[in-house]
């Protein structure tokens, strides 16, 4: 099949990044993809803050998902938690339109990891894509199915259910028409079949909130017709929901917004929260300069809002990696989650026009914390605070500017790069921050603190740039354009850096060459962005100025455009280089399978990685103060905790293995506790009130770990930051291939290239006697270990909807005959594909045994485990 449909377009123009400047590493910069403060050009637009008027709580309104979760465990709970999730929408109980998703299923995970609300759209009870129309007396027979199943669980208050979805597409399609006849005949019908529903659904579960019409578009003229009807028959929604999927919902949003709340007004109805449960397109997710246009205009009018589900279930629709593991907009959504305080007015360059730069800002004057978080545009920006109030924050204040970048649907992100820390002195209750070098694709927060005193270490920023693909030497493949905003059609293609990429590199010769820069000697991380869908993984031939070639695998995708990146370290002389990806090579001979190419990011390595992550921007539970005294070396302050109090941090991982856990802090009185994932892993002696750095050298699985500190009774701490350092030391983890471990049953042994030692073992489960047990498991002491299972599996199914239908496996894990933990695997898009997932087990001193297992249903190919004691 074609790797592509070229499309006629309109390329978004892209700035250079070699401008810049400053004080912050100079030199080293020239090509940067980041973005540091600096004096600012004439062409420079301003963003505006004004800290003294607030309006309203921060909501975090945006961030649900629909069919975000495809099941138990997918996405994990470690990314689930940190959001902070608002709403979700799922299927109903038992529905037929997906193969996962069930909100039987999936509410228990949303729930326990702070979840809010749930939604399910009860027509997804039907298999086809528009549903069938059986009519309404078989439609009730379903409703009543998904309302009492719901109504029959502990959350079911929690739950609102919605009759209708896309009626302007299903069923009353005449509802959209511009003639008047077609169109109060559909209202008609539309109107008469809400009452029969509504009715229906309050008689199973009284107490039951719904929500609609649900429309697939903004329309006035039958929401106020609507209304009225549903006003005069008391059946208002609960919840006032309509979807916003096309570009020009950046521009047009407000107007709509704004024009739903007079409808109510006219009627004499009272304010009814509003969801708008589907919005933005594909070239909008993974994207954070997209999402915080979308993000800004829901939180400026106080709405709840779910992100669409274009492709599959499981991955909170383009913002999550395996089961683990963020991407970009999922740090985008991090941030989201830690605004706290009140929301404050902001005034962008350009109010209601898309694709440009936006924001949202917070001030909470009890964390004396202002945010402000901005994206969407190459164009030079100062962000402008006024108003800041000298009672929260003193005659000096420190600013932290974070950067972050898209890293593709499939994209491991690291987090946030801190690029600059810097004090001000407010003049008039002002200050300005200057943004220079911009990238689109990317979002910026600016933190401001108290400056009490201490100087804030300048952060390193390694050199980064970015090479375009369809800007490179290109042989036997072809330039095509992506997704834009030019229309609803462009919209709904996938985001690719520059709009373009380069595909059909099918040939013996296709090639493609670039042309980079090392401003010094070094390692450095190439990182290639890249799409497979060849149904297997894929391989180019690299070569480094014609020289030292090796194969770079590329992992599937979802699809050709489906974008993820894969990361190789090259060792470069300063100056110029070539930096070829072939499909053959005259040493290694030709490459499987072939991929389109996006770009190619080339950073700096770092000899000794480390990553701060900052005591005062933590998730917090309890009450503790802040102090910025001293403003510390992240220039953020500290935390002072007492018993009761807790901080947790998001700690990325690049990869599984050991990293050095570092708490910098000061206690009195007693002892502090380090906990991984819920679990204490450490306990740390009094300080005696003196700052001291302890350490963990812990066993951290790739994607993110949450790392809690929190004092024990009695002790008072005050807490600067915590560190991870290292790359993932993999000394004292023991491999443990499936092929030789002991396979009952069906279990087999497999051939496959592409596992380790060419092997793995299949047909595991789908009945209690197919298993495999691990019967050699060694333990120097009794503890909780890690085992990272390596797993493939690419079961799907197929419905009559444009959705891709991936499904996910589960097996049991046993240690040593006990109790077994159900896990979930996410499917990993080919069979030839491994992935990880992680947990952990207590073992015995000495041998042990892992069994995998699964009475009812098949699980996952399994080519080999790693166990490793937790703490190393």
């Amino acid at each position: 099949m074609p790797l592509h449909t070229p499309r006629a377009a309109q390329p978004r123009s892209r700035r250079p990044r070699t401008s810049l400047t400053g004080t912050l590493l100079a030199a080293a910069l020239v090509g940067t993809v980041l973005a540091l403060p600096q004096s600012a050009s004439a062409a420079t637009q301003t963003f505006a803050v004004d800290l003294g008027t607030t309006t309203g709580a921060v909501l975090h309104g945006s961030n649900g998902a629909l069919y975000g979760q495809s099941d138990d465990g997918v996405p994990g709970d470690n990314l689930l938690a940190p959001l902070k999730l608002t709403t979700g929408s799922q299927k109903p109980p038992n529905g037929a339109q997906h193969p996962n998703g069930d909100i039987l299923d999936v509410a228990p995970s949303f729930f326990r990891n702070g979840g809010g609300t749930m939604y399910t759209n009860i027509q997804d009870m039907y298999s086809d894509w528009p549903y069938q129309n059986l009519g309404i007396t078989d439609y009730l027979t379903k409703v009543d199915s998904a309302v009492n199943a719901v109504k029959a669980t502990s959350y079911a208050d929690k739950v609102v259910f919605v009759p209708f979805n896309e009626p302007d597409g299903n069923w009353y399609t005449g509802i959209g028409s511009s003639n008047s006849s077609t169109y109060q005949s559909a209202l008609n019908s539309f109107n008469a079949d809400w009452s029969t529903v509504y009715a229906r659904i309050k008689a199973d579960f009284p107490g039951a909130k719904i929500g609609g019409p649900n429309t697939a578009n903004w329309n006035s003229k039958f929401f106020g017709d609507f209304l009225t009807y549903a006003k005069a028959n008391n059946q208002l929604p609960d919840v006032f929901t309509w979807h916003e999927l096309g570009p020009s919902s950046l521009a047009n949003y407000r107007g709509h917004y704004s024009t739903y709340r007079s409808l109510e007004s006219a009627r004499g109805i009272s304010p009814i929260t509003v969801n708008i449960d589907e919005y933005a397109n594909r070239r909008d997710l993974s994207v954070p300069g997209q999402m915080i246009q979308w993000a800004s205009m829901f939180e400026d009018t106080k709405v709840y809002a779910q992100q669409p589900y274009w492709d599959i279930a499981g991955n909170m629709d383009g913002n999550t990696v395996h089961t683990n593991i963020p991407n970009g907009t999922w740090w985008f959504w991090r941030w989201y989650a830690g605004m706290t305080g009140q929301t404050v007015k902001t005034t962008p360059p350009q109010a209601n026009v898309q694709d440009t730069l936006q924001g949202i800002a917070s001030l909470d004057t009890g964390r004396k914390q202002a945010q402000v978080i901005v994206g969407g545009s190459a164009t030079d920006t100062n962000v402008v605070l006024n108003n800041i109030p000298s009672t929260t924050f003193g005659s000096k204040v420190e600013v932290t500017v974070q950067a972050l970048d898209w890293s593709g649907y499939e994209g491991a992100s690291a987090p946030p790069q801190t690029i600059s820390r810097a004090a001000y002195t407010p003049s008039g209750g002002s200050i300005t921050v200057p943004l220079t070098g911009l990238n689109p694709m990317s979002a910026y927060r600016i933190t401001v603190t108290p400056n009490g005193g201490g100087t804030a270490i300048t952060p390193s920023v390694p050199y980064s740039a970015s090479y375009e693909a369809e800007n490179a030497a290109i042989t036997n493949g072809t330039v095509v354009t992506q997704a834009t905003g030019a229309s609803y059609s462009t919209a709904q293609l996938y985001a690719t850096s520059g709009t373009k990429d380069v595909g059909y590199l099918t040939q013996i010769d296709s090639k493609v060459v670039f042309t980079v820069n090392a401003p010094t000697p070094g390692t450095y991380n190439l990182r290639i962005f890249y799409g497979n869908q060849n149904g297997s993984p894929s391989q180019q031939a690299l070569r480094i100025d014609g020289a030292n070639p090796q194969f770079v695998t590329y992992p599937s995708t979802l699809n050709w455009q489906y974008r993820s990146t894969v990361a190789v370290p090259v060792t470069l002389s300063a100056g110029s280089h070539t930096v070829s990806l072939a499909v053959t090579d005259p040493t290694l001979g030709t490459s499987k399978g072939q991929v389109t190419l996006d770009k190619i990011d080339l950073t700096a390595a770092s000899s000794s990685p480390e990553t701060v992550y900052e005591a005062t921007l933590a998730d917090i539970s309890g009450s503790p103060s802040y102090s910025y005294s001293d403003v510390g070396e992240t220039g953020t302050g500290r935390l002072v905790m007492t018993s009761g109090d807790k901080a947790t941090f998001d700690a990325y991982a690049p990869t599984d293995g050991y990293y050095t856990v570092k708490t910098d802090y000061a206690s009195a009185g007693g002892s502090t506790a380090l906990a991984l994932n819920g679990t204490t892993v450490a306990t740390y002696g009094s300080s005696g009130g003196s700052t001291t750095t302890s350490s963990s050298r812990l066993y951290l699985a790739a994607g993110i770990n949450r790392l809690t500190v929190s004092p024990n009774s009695g002790t008072t701490l005050t807490l600067s930051d915590l560190k991870v350092a290292g790359s993932g030391d993999t000394t004292g983890v023991t491999k443990y291939e499936a092929e030789s471990a002991t396979l009952a049953g069906q279990a087999k042994a497999q051939t496959d290239g592409w596992a380790s030692g060419g092997k793995n073992v299949g047909y595991v489960g789908n009945g209690s006697g197919n298993t495999l047990t691990f019967a050699n498991v060694s333990a120097a002491a009794a503890g909780r270990y890690t085992v990272v299972i390596h797993y493939a599996h690419n079961d799907r199914a197929g419905s009559g909807n444009y959705n891709t239908n991936v499904e996910s496996r589960t097996a049991q894990l046993s240690a040593n005959g006990g109790t077994a933990t159900t896990l979930t695997f996410r499917n990993t898009y080919s069979w030839n594909d491994y992935w990880t997932l992680a947990t952990t087990v207590s073992l015995n001193s000495g041998t042990n045994s892992l069994k995998f297992s699964n009475p009812s249903s098949w699980a996952p190919d399994i080519d080999y485990v790693e166990v490793a004691p937790v703490n190393g």
